[in-house]
C-alpha cells in the first residue's frame, strides 16, 4: 500500500534513492526518481518532489540539474570522493592483519558511501591483491580495546604467544598473563604493534597485536607518563628494524652514492651525511642491534661498510659466518 505523497519518510528515502542511484556520470529524470519511490511503496506527485529537492539542498546535499536528452538529477559531491574510497579499501584489503571476513565486512560498508556505480569499481579492487590474511578475528577488536585502554588511562592484561615447528600455539612465560601500560599503536612490516611501558623492567617494549590472547583492560593506571611525555612513534620505527629489539647504539655507515636514496627513505630527510666524495658518503645513526638490521645492511653488499663501533661489525662478520658456514 502507498504511504501518501506526504509522508515524512518521503524525504528520507528521496535522499537513499539520490545518494545510491546517482553520481556526476549518472543522474535520475523526475518520473525515474517517482518509480524509484514507488518501489518503497511511496507515491509522489512531480511538484512536490521539486521541492523536496530543494529541501535536500538547503541541507546540504549537492544536487546539480542537467538537461541531456531531458532534465537529470545528479549528487555530485559526497563526504568521500571515489579516489578516497579506493584508498581505503586498497588499505583494508591490503592489511595482512585484518581477516578476509573482516575486509569483505570493511569493504561492504565502504561501497555503501559511494553510488551503486561506483561501488562495483571498489568491487573489482578487491580481487586485485591476492595477500595473506591473518586468521585471528580477535585483532579487530583487540585494537579497539587498546584503544579504550589508552583513552582510560588503563594498563592491560593479556596473554602472548608464538609458533613452533607444529604450527601449534605455545604460551610464553607458560601462560602467565603480561601486564603493560599501553602508550600507542603502530603499524609495521605489515603488522599491528602495540607500544607500551613494562613496568618490570622499567622499558618501554612493543608487543604484536596478533600475537595476544585474552587481552582485557585492567583498573590499575598506566605507568611511564614521563618516557612518553615527548615520544616519538616515526623515530622508534626507524630505530627498531621489524620491530626486533636489541642494544641501542650508534653506528656510522660508509654507503656508496647511490644508496642516498635509500638511507633518507629508511631514516628521514634529517639524516645527516658526512665525508661526501664523488663515490660515497658517511652517516651515523642512532638503530637497535638485531639480527633483521644486520641482514638488511647485508643486501647492500660491499656498497656499505661498517665504520664502527667495533662490537656491531663483529657481530656483523659472525653472523655471515655462520650463514656462510651452513654450506661449506
Amino acid at each position: 500500500m502507498a504511504k501518501g505523497s506526504n509522508s515524512k519518510i518521503k524525504i528520507l528515502y528521496l535522499l537513499k534513492i539520490m545518494m545510491e542511484r546517482t553520481d556526476s556520470e549518472h543522474g535520475l529524470s523526475l518520473a525515474q526518481i517517482s518509480d524509484a519511490l514507488l518501489e518503497y511503496g511511496i507515491s509522489a506527485e512531480r511538484k512536490t518532489l521539486y521541492d523536496d529537492i530543494e529541501t535536500l539542498r538547503t541541507f546540504g546535499l549537492d544536487i546539480e540539474q542537467r538537461k541531456a536528452n531531458g532534465v537529470y538529477y545528479h549528487v555530485l559531491s559526497r563526504e568521500f570522493e571515489l579516489p578516497e574510497l579506493k584508498l581505503l579499501v586498497d588499505s583494508v584489503q591490503s592489511s595482512k592483519f585484518i581477516t578476509h571476513k573482516k575486509s569483505t565486512e570493511l569493504i561492504k560498508k565502504l561501497e555503501g558511501l559511494a553510488s551503486r556505480f561506483e561501488a562495483n569499481q571498489l568491487q573489482r579492487q578487491v580481487f586485485v591483491a591476492n595477500r595473506i590474511k591473518t586468521m585471528n578475528e580477535s585483532i579487530y577488536y583487540t585494537v579497539d580495546y587498546i584503544h579504550e585502554a589508552i583513552n582510560k588511562n588503563a594498563k592491560v592484561s593479556f596473554q602472548y604467544f608464538r609458533w613452533n615447528a607444529e604450527k601449534q600455539k605455545v604460551l610464553r612465560f607458560n601462560g602467565e598473563r603480561f601486564v603493560v601500560s599501553p602508550w600507542a599503536l603502530t603499524f609495521d612490516d605489515e603488522n599491528y604493534y602495540m607500544i607500551g611501558y613494562d613496568s618490570l623492567s622499567g622499558s618501554i617494549k612493543h608487543y604484536r597485536v596478533d600475537k595476544m590472547l585474552k587481552l582485557e583492560i585492567t583498573d590499575q593506571k598506566r605507568d611511564g607518563a614521563e618516557l612518553f611525555k615527548n615520544f616519538d612513534m616515526g623515530l622508534y620505527s626507524k630505530k627498531t628494524f621489524g620491530m626486533f629489539s636489541g642494544d641501542e647504539q650508534f653506528v656510522v655507515l660508509r654507503c656508496k652514492r647511490k644508496l642516498a636514496s635509500v638511507m633518507i627513505d629508511r631514516f628521514g630527510e634529517d639524516v645527516n651525511f658526512s665525508n661526501v666524495t664523488n663515490t660515497h658518503f658517511e652517516l651515523r645513526i642512532k638503530v637497535q642491534i638485531s639480527p633483521l638490521f644486520l641482514t638488511w645492511l647485508m643486501n647492500f653488499g660491499q656498497d656499505i661498510t661498517i665504520l664502527s663501533p667495533e662490537r656491531v661489525k663483529e657481530e656483523y662478520i659472525k653472523l655471515a659466518k655462520d650463514c656462510i658456514s651452513q654450506y661449506e
